[in-house]
């Protein structure tokens, strides 16, 4: 079988401290970070902007915060293995705590801080931690709420409660965590019935951050945008971790909105873009809008340039269209961005190509919280449009269960980075896990001859229609990620026949703002119903001639709300009728 591969050891530098700042096969999170402090005592770490300005925080002044934290956390009773929680804004404060109860020998409980407050309490009461530090939006209910968690703010606008003023009284001694304790417990769904946290140790985390670098060059001068929710696993490692792994700047993102996100990404130098399929869908939507203004003559030149562009990358690896199109990118905000990594959710191979043709390195992978996450990455020297990326060959495995006659089958895993289990629930976990040990990711998809994964879908979102074919929903909703006038498109099966129980393919769309406006009608108005199906019939009509017959949407549902969305902005798939 012939397979690229890196042959780089992203972490042997790791072997001139082994032994003295650390003992086990990886460092713990602590340990890391220590040895990035000695590398790099003076390089940026913490990066946010606030009405004052930029500000920014040395490796080595993270460091001091991070223990006077420990310190006082284990002044306040915290010991080895207890839980500390966390939910908040990205902000340096958060990252401060995150540390902190790692440095304390404490489990640190990262959450959604866009959950209802009843939904952060299930999960308060689930993980049962001695201390909840909480942003200043949430602060007022849960210090009067009926919680037993002692609560502390990770804004400066309760300072007698903020992380940053808390001081222990004296010198305490802390009982540090080895590689194999669990690090964190992170809360992936039920946050209404019983929820389900994964557990991943330090080693889970560590071993993935240098593990990832073997597909993906990155270094200390790098600056990483920490946009996407960062309890989420996905930013938690692939943009925090993977900075404090290699002595990079994080730039904390508090919000999404478009003119404060540009402004952050121009004055803090972003190189590195992590984001999911909706960020990268509205960036490239607003780009090309501004190329189409200048007229069908200029639009057709820059199409053809984009086309050299991507002729030469892609066969002699060298990148014309950063030069070629700089005033554009630098129009976009995204001109110093080395690298785009979109992941968190399918990317159709259209956008990912106009990225690639504008000069952007711009990149997939493939995880989930249960693998730390990341377990495919693309290399940039050898990346694949339709693939989410090569899975660490060297270091994990990872199998296609059952394939069919496509090679389609589900994708099962085994490696460091996969999770300890479920949070006291022993029955799920051994429910994720064949009995010969590895992981059942629920994903559907194929590896090619170099090792390369293509996702289908997931097993549970499968339809099978009339005539037994199998239809993975995201292959139908990534045709429509270049048509501006959707927000929303969801795909799903519907019983065409009651008696034979036999699906039809169901599309429900949200019209998008613009479109509205451009229609001249009422959202929800029953009166222009039919102009509004009729511009989504035009659509789908167009985009059915490039699908398969037994893959066709038969019917469309107009939906008059946007459907219930996660915070790396996913449709919850909760809604079947």
């Amino acid at each position: 079988m012939k397979k690229y591969l890196s042959t780089r050891k992203p972490w042997a530098f790791l072997d001139g401290y082994r032994g003295t700042s650390f003992s086990g096969e990886w460092p713990t999170l602590p340990e890391m970070f220590e040895i990035t402090v000695q590398r790099f005592p003076t390089h940026a770490c913490f990066t946010d902007f606030n009405a004052t300005g930029k500000n920014t925080l040395s490796y080595a002044q993270v460091l001091e915060n991070v223990k006077k934290c420990a310190q006082w956390l284990r002044s306040q009773g915290v010991e080895k293995g207890d839980r500390v929680a966390v939910s908040g804004k990205n902000s340096p404060e958060w990252g401060t705590v995150y540390l902190g109860a790692l440095f304390a020998g404490a489990i640190i409980v990262p959450i959604d801080y866009g959950l209802h407050d009843h939904e952060i309490e299930n999960l308060l009461k689930a993980s049962d931690p001695k201390i909840f530090f909480v942003d200043e939006e949430k602060y007022e209910y849960f210090t009067s709420s009926s919680t037993k968690v002692k609560i502390y703010s990770v804004s400066p606008k309760h300072p007698e409660q903020y992380v940053y003023n808390l001081v222990a009284d004296k010198e305490y001694k802390i009982t540090p965590a080895v590689e194999t304790d669990t690090a964190a417990i992170l809360f992936t769904s039920g946050t209404t019935g019983t929820p389900k946290g994964v557990m991943l140790s330090h080693k889970n985390f560590v071993s993935d951050a240098y593990i990832a670098q073997t597909n993906l060059y990155i270094s200390e001068k790098d600056v990483f945008y920490a946009l996407l929710p960062i309890h989420h696993s996905y930013t938690m490692l692939a943009v925090f971790i993977e900075s404090l792994a290699v002595g990079a700047e994080v730039v904390f993102g508090k919000s999404m909105a478009v003119s404060r996100m540009l402004k952050e990404l121009r004055e803090g130098k972003i190189t590195m873009l992590l984001g999911v399929p909706l960020l990268f869908n509205k960036l490239l939507a607003g780009i090309m809008k501004g190329l189409k203004e200048k007229g069908p003559i200029v639009f057709g030149i820059m199409k053809g340039l984009m086309g050299i562009s991507f002729f030469c990358k892609k066969v002699f690896h060298f990148n014309p269209g950063k030069f070629l199109f700089k005033p554009v990118l630098e129009k976009a905000s995204i001109s110093t961005i080395r690298v785009a990594i979109c992941g968190g959710g399918p990317l159709a191979p259209s956008i990912f190509r106009v990225y690639q043709e504008l000069g952007i390195d711009f990149i997939q992978g493939y995880g989930l919280t249960e693998t730390s996450p990341i377990i495919a990455l693309n290399p940039k020297e050898h990346f694949k449009i339709e693939s989410v990326g090569q899975y660490f060959i060297n270091y994990m495995e990872m199998r296609i269960d059952n394939p069919d006659e496509n090679g389609i089958g589900e994708v099962q895993v085994k490696g460091p980075m996969v999770m300890q289990g479920y949070y006291k629930m022993e029955e799920e976990t051994k429910a994720m896990f064949t009995s010969d040990g590895w992981l059942k990711t629920g994903d559907l998809g194929k590896l090619d001859f170099e090792g390369y994964l293509t996702l289908c879908g997931r097993a549970k979102n499968l339809i099978v229609t009339e005539g037994g074919k199998n239809v993975f929903p995201e292959e139908i909703e990534n045709a429509f990620q270049l048509y501006n006038d959707i927000d929303q498109i969801t795909i799903q099966g519907y019983i065409m026949d009651k008696e034979t129980k036999s699906e039809g393919i169901e599309a429900l769309i949200y019209p998008s703002e613009d479109c509205i406006k451009r229609l001249g009608v009422v959202r929800g108005d029953q009166n222009s119903a039919d102009l509004v199906k009729e511009t989504f019939s035009d659509i789908v009509e167009k985009v059915n001639k490039t699908l398969p017959a037994y893959a066709r949407i038969s019917k469309i549902t107009i939906l008059e709300e946007a459907l219930e969305m996660t915070t790396t902005k996913k449709v919850k798939r909760n809604y079947q009728k």
